[in-house]
């Protein structure tokens, strides 16, 4: 299997709202997003899927030796084999791929966030420099671009929080802000033991209208000499809200289980921001 196979492999297995988006890219530019994507999954995957922390922690600490070695020249994995090839064309630096290590560390580390702007961290290193490296591979020509990106991000983030907040709990992990919790009198065991209130329904409803104000606020700050070039952002975000008002409609029931979209819709909303122009 080539590098370019094992990361195509891997876009597609993990069935993310954002392979749709990577179909109407053109070759060279779906490349690199496949293999920085690919990247992401890979290093998000070494918490999410190994159980104890301190192989956890061996691991990450390879993919950040690994990540210096493939800007040395010498890359041995086939996800860095793969993306190497593009960074130069979009601007992908070192510093991008070690915040997205350093953001995964995060999670072996703390499983609670006091306040929203302690959460945003986290969403900034996770999402935020996600969304600024998509940005240049889309074929961002304006610096403005980047802020637009960094907060799409961020409103990515929220809509998986709010999504996952049943899944995240089986791991120990609540990021709904503690003083959030405690403003809607939500009790952390409440939502680890999946305990479902008006409370509850309260405080989502509160996380997915900050949501929309971020979708909102990207679009806003997103420059019109970009706008073209920024379509499949703008596909990811049709999707990501959709979704968000989907969980919305079944009215916040992520304790028990993952709301989705189903595949063809996914694609559908794709295709319309792309033929359409429009969300």
């Amino acid at each position: 299997m080539t590098p370019e196979q094992y990361v195509q492999q891997k876009a597609v297995a993990s069935g993310s709202s954002f392979y749709y988006a990577f179909l109407f890219l053109p070759a060279p530019r779906r490349a690199a997003i496949t293999a920085f994507y690919a990247f992401c999954r890979e290093v998000d995957d070494v918490v999410d899927e190994v159980s104890d922390p301190g192989v956890a922690r061996t691991k990450l600490a390879w993919w950040q030796q690994e990540v210096g070695k493939a800007y040395a020249g010498q890359p041995s994995h086939p996800v860095m084999q793969a993306l190497m090839p593009h960074t130069a064309d979009y601007g992908i630096e070192q510093r991008h791929l070690q915040a997205v290590i350093d953001g995964c560390q995060m999670d072996l580390e703390q499983t609670r966030y006091l306040d929203f702007a302690g959460l945003s961290r986290y969403c900034h290193l996770v999402a935020g420099i996600v969304g600024e490296v998509t940005a240049r591979i889309f074929g961002q020509t304006d610096e403005r671009t980047t802020q637009y990106a960094h907060t799409l991000g961020l409103a990515f983030q929220l809509t998986n929080i709010i999504r996952d907040v049943g899944e995240d709990a089986m791991m120990g992990r609540i990021y709904l802000p503690v003083n959030e919790l405690q403003q809607f009198d939500v009790k952390a065991h409440e939502i680890l033991k999946r305990t479902y209130s008006d409370r509850f329904t309260a405080l989502m409803r509160f996380q997915a209208e900050r949501a929309h104000r971020l979708y909102d606020e990207a679009l806003a700050l997103l420059p019109d000499a970009d706008r073209r070039a920024q379509k499949p952002g703008l596909m990811m975000a049709s999707i990501y809200r959709t979704l968000l008002r989907e969980i919305e409609h079944d009215n916040f029931q992520v304790l028990h289980q993952r709301i989705k979209l189903t595949p063809l819709r996914k694609f559908w909303l794709a295709w319309k921001v792309q033929a359409l122009g429009r969300m």
